[in-house]
């Protein structure tokens, strides 16, 4: 989910997901591309939070923006992913058609090629500390990409690229909500240190969302990496966050050794996990008790930093 300073983006005017379903998508297709008209059309489960996907026929999916603080992501992604294709080492969403507004849906949509593989959500890679290599790997190729006329950071990119000053209202606002719950002297300590630690580096592409639910494992090897809807040029300390939401151990040194970032990025990066987490874990302590305790358990690997600066 994407969050702004103002609040969730989930609290902005939105369509019903309910009502984003396989028959819309059919008769959409059916309307602005006749062509492919026909062809079967079933929702992919995980389905996402900013798109909702559906596999088209065998060979693409369709992706349709669940809100309007993620339809600006559609128009970038066509833009910007054709010439990244060819510049990373490993499979991007291609765009083969921009769908507009209609059959009730008010919003611009995707259609891409398929790509095959099962997120790492669910495929849990056996070899961590390949899959972290190759991760880095491909996130050193983005951070080599021109940059010259990207977008900056913005409400486009649920900020993602952009100071950590951005959320600071927010984590303060959360360490009092949290109180009790997780050590709030070391959270906020750690806060303190990422707004501290500086940014040097010129600006570079980043994916902005690199999280479990994005990177396709096909035959126990990372095979591709999805959903650039949360990209921009800045820093690239938002990147980073996998290596204590998903990487451990082994996995998350080899991560740290490859990715070429300095101390201070991964600094930043601990403050962009800590904000993530904290929010994350003040809605899930109401009502969603597994998702706490997996929270807490992200937030402990945050405070304890196993090595990483």
């Amino acid at each position: 989910m994407c969050v702004a300073p103002a609040g969730p983006w989930g609290m902005m005017p939105s369509v019903d997901r309910t009502a984003i379903t396989s028959e819309l998508v059919s008769r959409l297709v059916g309307a602005q591309f006749p062509r492919w008209a026909g062809l079967p059309v079933q929702r992919v489960e995980p389905g996402g939070w900013d798109n909702i996907t559906f596999r088209l026929g065998p060979d693409m999916s369709v992706r349709l923006p669940s809100g309007p603080g993620y339809a600006e992501q559609v128009e970038k992604e066509h833009r910007w992913l054709p010439g990244f294709a060819g510049q990373l080492p490993l499979p991007i969403p291609v765009p083969v058609a921009m769908g507009a507004p209609g059959c009730g849906y008010p919003w611009p949509w995707s259609v891409y090629r398929w790509l095959p593989g099962e997120p790492a959500a669910t495929a849990r890679p056996a070899d961590r500390a390949a899959f972290a290599a190759d991760l880095a790997g491909f996130l050193a190729a983005l951070y080599r990409i021109d940059t010259a006329g990207g977008p900056p950071p913005g409400e486009h990119s649920c900020f993602r690229g952009a100071p950590l000053t951005v959320w600071d209202a927010q984590v303060r606002r959360a360490l009092k909500d949290l109180d009790g719950e997780i050590d709030t002297v070391r959270a906020a300590q750690v806060w303190a240190e990422a707004l501290a630690a500086p940014w040097h580096g010129p600006p570079v592409w980043v994916h902005g969302d690199v999280a479990d639910g994005n990177l396709l494992v096909n035959r126990a090897r990372l095979s591709a990496v999805i959903d650039f809807g949360c990209s921009a040029v800045g820093d690239p300390a938002c990147d980073t966050v996998i290596a204590w939401t998903f990487l451990s151990g082994e996995g998350r040194r080899v991560f740290q050794s490859r990715l070429p970032v300095d101390c201070a990025t991964w600094a930043r990066g601990r403050g962009w996990a800590l904000w993530k987490a904290m929010i994350v874990l003040v809605d899930a302590l109401r009502d969603d008790p597994a998702d706490a305790l997996a929270t807490k358990h992200v937030i402990a690997e945050v405070l304890a930093g196993d090595g990483l600066a």
